[in-house]
């Protein structure tokens, strides 16, 4: 599921979720129909990915008057993929997440 390269890389919140296998829900801020297709107890981790996106870097005044240049930084996200109870994946950011209690 995850290379060594990779787990060197991951914040210690998501190394925890891999080697239990298993996540919950970190807080009550995710959409209440997206909770309601996983177990509420363990939901099982099928993978995760590195993702970066690109930020923004505007030089054009014209563009923005007043402003020479704004820049939006870029962003490191980490992805956990995650089995809802019908067997579908959803990919959801991990710091939604953290490892479930082991049974």
């Amino acid at each position: 599921m995850v290379d060594k390269k990779m787990l060197a890389a991951m914040p210690e919140s998501l190394i925890s979720i891999v080697n239990a296998g298993y996540a919950i829900w970190a807080n009550d801020d995710v959409d209440p129909k997206l909770r309601a297709r996983f177990d509420s107890e363990r939901i099982p981790v099928a993978g995760v990915r590195h993702v970066r996106v690109w930020g923004l870097q505007v030089d054009d005044e014209r563009e923005l008057p007043g402003l020479e240049r704004t820049e939006i930084p870029d962003d490191e996200i980490w992805e956990v993929n995650l089995e809802a109870r019908n067997g579908s994946h959803y990919e959801v950011e991990s710091r939604l997440l953290k490892a479930a209690p082991e049974d």
